[in-house]
């Protein structure tokens, strides 16, 4: 057995559930983690003859530097996914510039078909078919549409602008006709009527708290700079609300120059992570990418699909 520091699970991601489907919840935020300490959880370990190596996705690239060395309390563990004691082959399994730990839910992750299916300004008028979804959410011009982009290999599925604060709707995109992407309005665009960007929040936030589909938020944090106070308090909120989330870390392709006060994506990753910390008891998923060299594409279509799949199952 190992012992990992991960806050307790509800009932629902242990037990499946014979109604509605459950959130995976799998990282809460503790406002003060010191007087109300969490369970420790139990994950078994499966250890492999070296005969049969622990199998490892073709898509699994080699360690990133300076991120992927990452100790075991640092990872995410997806639920029913064996920790391997082995040093090297628990490695290999972490995605590449990223936290997270490959599990056997990881299957049909690639994108075939991609198609757009309607703009809502309500939660209730969005698609019932019930399909599990994942909602993509950031500070105005982070790069979510291009992200979209990149995830179905088409240009022009979801509309770019130089301009922020261009989407503002819900968006869904469904994918193999088995799943949605959802592309939501951003945050902290200064230059927006203040009456509609309250609108934006209102009607995201209730997304969040009432669309019973929603698999997990992915928050996108723009690497190129350092954390800004609104994405904090973004990811905050998303936490005291018990919101699935996941941190998906953008423009990791640009350099700043060190004369000028600027740090590598990779320090403003860790930096992130650090002031986030305080307040989660685990931390959160995350993974970096580009959508100008797709770094991270097929991590993120990986960790979805596992994520989807555990939740297709319970």
């Amino acid at each position: 057995m190992v012992l990992l520091h991960l806050p307790k699970l509800p009932s629902s991601i242990l037990t499946p559930l014979s109604s509605s489907p459950t959130f995976i919840r799998t990282h809460f935020l503790n406002p003060n983690p010191i007087k109300t300490p969490r369970s420790l959880l139990l994950f078994s370990t499966l250890t492999l003859p070296a005969s049969e190596p622990t199998p490892i996705h073709p898509h699994t690239p080699e360690p990133t530097p300076d991120i992927q060395q990452l100790p075991l309390n640092k990872l995410f563990v997806p639920p029913e996914t064996p920790v391997p004691l082995d040093t090297h082959t628990l490695t290999a399994r972490v995605l590449k510039g990223s936290n997270i730990l490959l599990s056997n839910y990881a299957t049909d992750s690639q994108v075939a078909q991609a198609e757009f299916i309607k703009s809502s300004v309500r939660t209730e008028d969005c698609p019932s078919d019930g399909l599990p979804e994942f909602a993509l959410v950031g500070r105005s011009n982070v790069g979510k549409s291009s992200l979209l982009n990149s995830l179905v290999r088409r240009k022009k599925l979801a509309l770019t602008s130089k301009k922020p604060g261009k989407t503002q709707c819900i968006n869904h995109f469904r994918i193999n006709d088995s799943w949605y992407l959802v592309d939501l309005p951003g945050y902290g665009y200064a230059s927006a009527p203040q009456e509609l960007r309250m609108d934006w929040e209102n009607f995201t936030k209730d997304y969040f708290l009432n669309r019973s589909t929603l698999v997990s938020v992915f928050l996108l944090i723009d690497a190129s700079i350092p954390a800004k106070k609104i994405d904090l308090e973004y990811a905050s909120w998303l936490g005291q609300n018990q919101i699935p989330m996941t941190i998906i870390f953008t423009k990791c392709d640009k350099r700043k120059k060190k004369k000028n006060g600027g740090k590598r994506p990779e320090e403003n990753v860790n930096d992130f992570q650090e002031l986030i910390r305080g307040f989660f008891e685990t931390v959160p998923p995350w993974i970096m990418t580009s959508s100008v060299t797709n770094q991270g594409r097929d991590e993120i279509l990986l960790h979805m699909a596992q994520l989807r799949n555990y939740w297709l199952k319970h």
